[in-house]
């Protein structure tokens, strides 16, 4: 096993390469992303779907090593690249300010919409402009949760594969497909062409929620949601049926990711077969 102590290692470089300020297009030209933390690490490593994510090498610290062994097991460990570097090491590439120890490289891959209708989903939750890392990560986490079948989000997104957006979800990444730079025209032509509902969130539609699921009828469903800031523009929400999630309080609107997860929730109850 490879041992790096040394600040200047190449290896520093090119890791933090692919998360400083020109990372999201050095980790286009390399298809290559950074996951940390062990949660994030161990899920990458034990993902038996990932579409494509793989990994590619693992740096870890002493401390970082044992935990990975003691998670997913010294011969799962084996069949990667496994790099151990100094703690000192480890502080120089991390973009977290406390790192666990744990880090890997991991390749991307660009799934195209026609790879989605070939999965024949059910249940697809759409992303228009998502501006937040925190909140891009846990739709994604959500999602997973909920047993949605693909996540779509629009161009002019967060970068999904930027660290923090990765940490965020939590391991989910390698749960659920993710699909990017997606119009919501080309999104609204393949579901009428393939015979899905679609649906958009806004506050001030007269169809519940609740109401809007009886009529769905546990048919295929795609749901989408708007920019933190800006909602759903009537460009985009033009033919879409538009619901509103019922509230009792005085709250005059709910975060995005808040706002997710109880349409997401709602149509995995409503939707199980």
């Amino acid at each position: 096993m490879e041992n790096i102590t040394s600040l200047n290692s190449p290896h520093i470089e090119r890791v933090k390469a692919l998360i400083g300020s020109r990372g999201k297009k050095n980790r286009e030209l390399e298809n290559t992303f950074v996951a940390e933390g062990i949660q994030v690490v161990r899920e990458a490593l034990s993902s038996k779907m990932a579409e494509g994510l793989a990994v590619k090498k693992v740096y870890v610290t002493e401390d970082g090593l044992k935990k990975l062994s003691e998670d997913i097991g010294a011969e799962a460990l084996s069949k990667f690249e496994i790099i151990e570097v100094s703690d000192q090491v480890m502080n120089a590439m991390a973009d977290s300010e406390s790192p666990q120890g744990i880090l890997a490289l991991c390749s991307t891959k660009s799934l195209k919409m026609s790879d989605l209708w070939q999965m024949k989903p059910k249940r697809i939750a759409f992303f228009w402009q998502i501006q937040d890392p925190g909140n891009a990560g846990a739709v994604i986490r959500t999602a997973d949760a909920f047993g949605f079948n693909a996540i779509v989000f629009s161009d002019q997104c967060v970068d999904v594969y930027s660290p923090k957006v990765v940490r965020a979800t939590a391991g989910s990444l390698w749960h659920i497909p993710v699909f990017e730079d997606v119009a919501i025209s080309e999104l609204k032509e393949l579901a009428q062409k393939n015979g899905i509902e679609i649906f958009g969130t806004d506050g001030n539609s007269d169809i519940a929620l609740p109401d809007a699921l009886l009529k769905l009828n546990k048919k295929p469903s795609i749901w989408v949601f708007g920019n933190e800031a800006r909602g759903l523009p009537s460009e985009v929400s033009a033919d879409l049926n538009l619901v509103t999630i019922p509230m009792e309080g005085r709250a005059e609107s709910l975060n995005l990711a808040v706002a997710a997860t109880v349409v997401m929730y709602e149509v995995s109850q409503a939707t199980k077969l």
